[in-house]
């Protein structure tokens, strides 16, 4: 018996009879060993064996049962994820419309009757002196709906409060609240007669905090919303069906269906569908796509080929082993979402400050207005005038509050942030988010891919050597045999012959050698060219070209040895060397990073020889080469585990997990869809001087916003006194909250004043 046990997700189940029906249905049938079917995960675990039954069978029971038998391969699950954050992003832009669209009247309302010099229109039936307290009944209406959607800042704010942990939420329910208290106190006021108390009014300070910040969240939702969409698009590449061999006939199953030991057929031009070991045919396949490298392989029985890379040329049976979450793209989709949700937050620099500020503010608030309500108690000569002690004490509380209101600290950081990131991707660095911008600055080593990214990515014609005929000659004649070839290779000399405006001559005989290279006759003339194997297999001497054959090896090039046979037998012409070209900005950005104290290292998957080759002519200082696509993160992980803060730069989906597991992952534009997902800044014209770019961009904007919170406790440090009535025990004014709340307007500006200065960042050269 070969048993196979498998999870098939049961959609349609309401109760436990249900389930119960299910699990039935699935045990009358033949060949199964043992089933359950779990409600609260609406799946049902089958052992079965696979010789009598196959999970389609099971499926169709399912079906029959009267349940739906969903998708086996996660993407209904991560379409349902993408959904809900789709709503979550929704929902927060409705709140942030709501809070804004009634935070702007407010605003207009509180500010116009105190603006003099200009003449700004105004119903007159509002004026606050004429009718305060319809004034203050039409504020506290716009309100109200605003605290309504910010209700969350109030919730996780408080809590946090309680327990003694408090957050930035908790600066914003704190300053908001005082603020609403104390507007609400002069409402009673105005109530009873005291229409002055319409001048302390400060409904418009919390509406506008709570839609200044339900903007940040918004955006940080945007940004967190996109988390699924790496995993969902690496699935995508496995195909949805195989070719099986079953009672010696092939048959089209859908994927999740393959078992270990089946014999799949895979077409020329045809995706692999699971991992396994070739058992008939020889092929070259593309693998650039797990493994990153432009050169194609050469297949043939006993060898192994992995999921979703691409059949080039040739028909082969491969045997399963490894199937659904076994197979290598299966366990890179895990890296990736584990790296994903393993990378935790950065703390948000005011965040941490606040866990200080907000229990000090508070204290010195509360302590202040206690021992001047005693005091006045003890001494009324120490009341201004109209005050009570009761309305003395409220009010240094409240202005010690509302002058310590968050909106400078709130707006510190996110400012900076939003600032930097549109100058980002006016130089074409896309920044995903402020935790990105922050930790930039931090990197200390870099880690980049080789293929696509320090290089070209696609192999162009470095050299052409010959034992005596004419170098374009060799070129043209060449050329014109490849034109028929599909390899990589060959299509490189054929680009070169077109680069140079060569005439292709016309081609007889043509025969594909697969894993060796290509025979064809031209012009009477015979031609061989591939491989040190064919000019082996056909005693042809290289002795002629060895020393320059062995020099362009060394250099990390691939030779193609040409042969010609005139009538005499075939003799070696000459060489064209083909080889993954570096980036004329890979040499400049290193140097640049090396200036910045950043160490560099290269990540390949590349032998040793041309690693170091392509190493030396860039000047990267630590070399991985042999490294396996599933492998990359680990080596990462490895730098990270010696307390380096690591980036990495990358463009294949090989090198996703390695982004998602970086500090920080760093994609180029030009690369796939995968890794650009899985980053968290992209290089959009895949310019590698943009990395150092995107540092300096970073380190300038941590300075900015360290500059900013300087600011934004500049005002508290010297207003909190003054609030808390210290110039008043020497006779001194005390501070009106109208004078504080214009103290911390003022300290918003210098805030958001200081962040428009990063408009003056420049690029790297």
């Amino acid at each position: 018996m070969q048993a196979a046990t498998i999870a098939i997700p049961v959609g349609g189940m309401t109760c436990a009879a249900c389930s119960a029906r299910v699990e039935k249905a699935i045990a009358k049938l033949s060949g199964i060993e043992k089933v359950s079917v779990n409600l609260a995960t609406e799946k049902a675990s089958v052992t079965f064996d696979t010789a009598v039954l196959r999970v389609g069978d099971i499926k169709k029971c399912i079906e029959k049962a009267g349940y739906k038998a969903l998708d086996l391969s996660g993407d209904k699950a991560l379409d349902e994820h993408k959904k809900r954050k789709e709503r979550e992003i929704k929902i927060q832009w409705i709140k942030f419309i709501i809070a804004a669209s009634l935070a702007l009247p407010l605003l207009y309302i509180a500010m116009v009757p105190m603006i003099k010099i200009v003449a700004l229109p105004f119903p007159r039936v509002l004026a606050p002196m004429n009718f305060p307290l319809v004034y203050a009944f039409i504020e506290l209406a716009l309100v109200i709906p605003i605290i309504g959607v910010g209700y969350r800042f109030y919730t996780v704010g408080f809590k946090a409060l309680i327990n003694r942990s408090p957050n930035m939420d908790s600066l914003i329910a704190v300053g908001t609240s005082a603020a609403l208290l104390y507007s609400l106190y002069n409402v009673l006021q105005i109530a009873r007669g005291d229409f002055n108390a319409v001048e302390s009014l400060y409904f418009e300070t919390a509406g506008v905090i709570i839609a200044l910040i339900l903007l940040g969240k918004s955006l940080e939702a945007v940004s967190k919303g996109r988390t699924s969409e790496a995993i969902k698009k690496l699935m995508g590449l496995a195909p949805k069906t195989a070719l099986v061999i079953v009672n010696g006939e092939e048959k089209e199953i859908p994927i999740d269906e393959v078992l270990r030991g089946d014999i799949i057929v895979v077409k020329p031009g045809g995706k692999i569908p699971v991992d396994g070991t070739i058992v008939e045919g020889h092929t070259t396949i593309d693998e650039s796509m797990l493994t990153g490298e432009s050169m194609p392989v050469d297949k043939k029985s006993g060898d192994k080929v992995f999921a979703a890379t691409i059949n080039a040329n040739g028909l082969i049976q491969f045997k399963a082993e490894k199937v659904g979450s076994e197979t290598a793209l299966a366990q890179i989709i895990k890296l990736v979402e584990d790296a994903q949700g393993s990378k935790a937050p950065i703390a948000q620099l005011a965040d941490i400050v606040s866990g200080y500020f907000v229990p000090v503010v508070c204290l010195i608030a509360l302590v202040a207005g206690v021992v001047w309500y005693f005091a006045a108690l003890a001494n009324p000569a120490l009341l201004p005038p109209t005050y009570f002690p009761f309305k003395f004490a409220v009010t240094i509380f409240i202005s010690v509050l509302v002058i310590a209101c968050p909106c400078a600290l709130g707006l510190a950081t996110p400012t900076a942030i939003m600032v930097a990131t549109g100058k980002g991707a006016e130089n074409g660095i896309l920044i995903k988010g402020g935790e990105a911008l922050e930790s930039v600055h931090k990197i200390n080593t870099i880690v980049f891919d080789k293929t696509g990214t320090l290089t070209e990515g696609k192999p162009k014609v470095t050299d052409i050597i010959t034992t005596g005929i004419d170098r374009d000659y060799l070129l043209q004649i060449s050329a014109s045999a490849e034109k028929g070839s599909e390899h990589p290779l060959g299509q490189a000399i054929v680009a070169r012959a077109q680069e140079k405006n060569l005439e292709f001559f016309s081609v007889n005989n043509f025969e594909s050698l697969t894993g060796r290279g290509i025979e064809a006759e031209i012009n009477g003339i015979k031609i061989l060219a591939g491989n040190r194997s064919l000019m082996n297999e056909r005693s042809i001497s290289l002795a002629e070209l060895e020393s320059a054959s062995d020099k362009l090896a060394g250099e990390g090039k691939t030779p193609m040895y040409i042969a010609l046979d005139e009538k005499s037998g075939f003799k070696l012409a000459g060489i064209i060397a083909v080889a993954d070209v570096v980036k004329k900005s890979s040499k400049s950005a290193i140097e640049k990073l090396h200036k910045m104290g950043i160490e560099v290292a290269m990540i390949t998957g590349d032998n040793a020889k041309t690693a170091a080759a392509i190493a030396k002519q860039v000047g990267i200082d630590r070399v991985l080469s042999e490294v396996l696509p599933q492998d990359k993160s680990n080596e990462v992980k490895k730098l990270q585990a010696e307390g380096r803060k690591v980036a990495m730069v990358g463009d294949g989906i090989n090198d996703a997990p390695a982004l998602a597991q970086a500090d920080i992952g760093i994609a180029i534009g030009s690369g796939t869809d995968v890794a650009m997902e899985s980053a968290d800044i992209v290089l959009m014209r895949s310019d590698l001087m943009d990395v150092p770019t995107a540092i300096s961009l970073s380190k300038q904007t941590i300075r900015n916003i360290k500059q900013n919170l300087f600011w934004a406790f500049g005002y508290n440090t010297v207003g909190i006194p003054i609030a808390a009535g210290v110039l008043h025990i020497f006779g001194g004014p005390l501070l009106n909250p109208i004078f504080a709340a214009a103290a911390m307007s003022l300290s918003s500006v210098s805030v958001l004043t200081n962040a428009l200065r990063l408009k003056r960042f420049k690029a790297s050269q």
